[in-house]
């Protein structure tokens, strides 16, 4: 549709009735300024872990089925009641669950991916005047049961509804007033990004920049639909994120990041032979664990040390899944080492500037940060320090590629 915005508002944004009101007279600024509005929303803070604590309480492991459509009730109230603040400002307003919106998913609850959306009845509510506030972070699956997208699901569901809607822009509004060059919590230098491209979002977000949820990203790169990141809280700029233009005018570095969720875990004197990778690697894959960054030293005596990370959370799996291994392997040890950081530095000017690998590895040296594990792609270099190095180790890059500038 012509001139229309998708607007989502994240928990911290309406945590409590005043920050209803708050959010509805920033809808109801955009309407005025001539444009049309769809609205989607989180659970107001605290809510879904609320839920979440409850389940647990009477299980363990709750039942999938039960547990999305235990925590997806949050977002349902979020909308009714945003939808009643727009009314009493004399608005028309009406909210919408996933299930009559008709956004359709697969069956993996708790994960779920989006496979359609049905706009008909929404484009019809917009051209009559009507504000529609949507669910976020849920969905129905083909048998009618309530998913949900992850944790962030409702960025993934503004940014699906933008594409889906043919909208000009999807703006997230949250607790932060943009994308900074690091995360101004660890450095106070840290600056503001005005406009970053697709690419680079995608490895800040998977590099551990918590801004937005990685799928959401994936989903607007794809359909080269602009985010706009902003505060809810203050009437700033923010960040636009949108597709590359050119990059030999790009900073070298855009951001720079740390994960402090990283473990690295080591196999000592496994075999060498080969395919090693592909039967470690293969059956921890296999168990849904994520693996990131990946070393296989060169081979001595007929033995190689073999060295990935993963998520802490998905640590002990991991490992538990190698003790079965080890065997069939024919011998190795395994370590368990969860004090890791990953410090990486992104920016798609890399493509056109040589030597920005050697100036990170002389900055971290000059501090006496030794490198663990390196990992590389055309825009973005990582590597692994020890945690209690790792926000030493960002101030130090930030002040090496000036990035305060």
């Amino acid at each position: 549709m012509n001139n229309l915005i998708v607007q989502k508002f994240g928990g911290t944004s309406i945590a409590n009735t005043d920050r209803f009101q708050a959010v509805a007279d920033l809808v109801v600024d955009s309407i005025n300024s001539g444009t049309n509005v769809a609205v989607v929303v989180s659970a107001m803070a605290g809510e879904t872990q609320r839920l979440i604590n409850l389940a647990k309480e009477l299980q363990e492991s709750p039942d999938p089925r039960e547990y999305d459509a235990l925590v997806s009730s949050g977002e349902q109230v979020s909308a009714a009641l945003l939808a009643i603040a727009l009314k009493e400002r004399n608005f028309l307003s009406k909210s919408y669950t996933a299930h009559q919106l008709g956004l359709v998913t697969d069956n993996s609850h708790g994960r779920a991916r989006i496979n359609s959306i049905d706009t008909s009845a929404l484009e019809k509510d917009i051209e009559l005047g009507v504000v529609p506030v949507i669910t976020g972070f849920q969905g129905v699956n083909s048998s009618g049961d309530i998913t949900t997208l992850g944790r962030g699901g409702s960025d993934t569901t503004a940014v699906a509804l933008a594409v889906a809607l043919k909208a000009d822009e999807c703006q997230i509004y949250t607790d932060v007033d943009g994308v900074y060059t690091t995360d101004p919590n660890v450095y106070k230098k840290a600056k503001k990004i005005e406009k970053i491209c697709f690419e680079e979002m995608l490895e800040l977000s998977s590099l551990g920049a918590k801004v937005l949820q990685i799928r959401s990203v994936e989903f607007a790169s794809k359909y080269e639909m602009p985010i706009r990141v902003l505060s809810s809280f203050d009437s700033s700029g923010g960040t636009l994120i949108t597709k590359e233009e050119n990059s030999l005018e790009s900073a070298i570095i855009s951001g720079i990041t740390c994960t402090s969720d990283d473990s690295k875990i080591v196999l000592r004197d496994v075999p060498d032979t080969p395919g090693i990778a592909a039967k470690i690697l293969s059956p921890v894959s296999e168990a849904g664990i994520e693996i990131d960054v990946i070393v296989q030293n060169v081979g001595n005596d007929k033995l190689t040390d073999f060295t990935f990370t993963v998520k802490s959370d998905q640590s002990e799996m991991a490992v538990d899944i190698l003790k079965t291994l080890i065997e069939s392997l024919g011998g190795g040890e395994i370590e368990l080492v969860k004090e890791i950081s990953k410090v990486s530095v992104v920016g798609v000017g890399m493509k056109s500037h040589a030597g920005v690998a050697a100036r990170m590895f002389k900055a971290l040296a000059d501090k006496k940060i030794n490198i663990d594990m390196i990992s590389t792609s055309e825009i973005k270099i990582s590597v692994v320090v020890s945690k209690e190095k790792a926000e030493e180790a960002v101030i130090a890059l930030h002040d090496e590629f000036e990035l305060e500038n």
